[in-house]
């Protein structure tokens, strides 16, 4: 059937509803089409059918407001100065208490017309797993280059955690295939980077690049985990990535630490 050529009126709610959840808006939003199916249907004098007219004006408003934010996320990054390319840089994995920790570096391309822009981008952690999972692919998708660095639980005891962390920032940015004119780092300076470099805060909420390297850093380390729980199936890696949730402590207790647990982490819950 046709919306813009069938008599709805002789259709049922059923019917218009189903037919309704085949298009695909968003490639009609900038189209003649997707007026005319919206005015086809708040005319409606059913109550039911009008409202669908009604969630498809409110989901297009969303779609605009989201298109925004997310323009505003890129002019961000274009802000400091003119820089032709832009690294942002971000880690995740400071504070558990088993894996490693990891860091990811994103050139995007900033100067990309709207239809082209990479929507929800965001705080890895305000996003569901679902959610970032398919960001990760469509970032390293339209990523310029982009590169993923971590440090092992060993090399955390052995160093340190700031000093891997810092590590971490320093090879991701000066191994991408890119060299970037100015690295936009999440909180704090990198030390010791060669490249011109801003820290941001709570910049994964405010750079585009940033947010993007934060999800790739989290998917990527979050993946690792789930292997890990294969292979130490007590501590629940699966569903805490090795943070110290209260199962997982309960079972550094009854089980001891294993090859991936930070001992340096874990001084007070050992009690040595």
């Amino acid at each position: 059937m046709n919306l813009l050529a069938d008599d709805i009126s002789k259709l049922s709610f059923k019917v218009i509803k189903e037919e309704i959840s085949k298009i695909d808006f968003k490639e009609l939003y900038n189209s003649s089409d997707y007026e005319k199916i919206v005015s086809i249907l708040t005319a409606d004098t059913r109550k039911n059918v009008s409202s669908l007219g009604a969630k498809i004006i409110k989901d297009k408003e969303k779609f605009d407001s989201e298109k925004k934010r997310i323009r505003a996320m890129y002019d961000f990054d274009k802000s400091f100065g003119n820089y032709n390319v832009i690294a942002g840089v971000d880690e995740v994995g400071r504070g558990p208490l088993a894996g490693p920790i990891v860091s990811c570096a994103v050139i995007l391309d900033l100067n990309v017309l709207d239809d082209a822009l990479i929507l929800e981008l965001n705080d890895s952690k305000k996003l569901s797993e679902k959610k970032r999972e398919e960001l990760s692919i469509v970032i390293k998708e339209k990523a310029l280059a982009y590169k993923v660095a971590y440090r092992t639980s060993k090399e955390i005891d052995d160093k340190g955690i700031g000093v891997c962390n810092n590590e971490i920032f320093l090879e991701a940015c000066n191994s991408l295939k890119i060299k970037p004119e100015l690295v936009l780092s999440d909180g704090y300076a990198v030390k010791g980077l060669e490249i011109d470099n801003k820290a941001v805060i709570k910049g994964d909420t405010k750079s585009a690049s940033i947010a993007a390297a934060s999800i790739v850093a989290k998917v990527y380390r979050d993946n690792l985990m789930k292997e890990y729980a294969e292979k130490y199936p007590c501590y629940g890696f699966e569903c805490n990535v090795g943070y110290g949730s209260s199962k997982h402590i309960e079972a550094i207790k009854e089980y001891g630490p294993c090859e991936i647990h930070r001992r340096s982490f874990l001084k007070n819950i050992l009690g040595c």
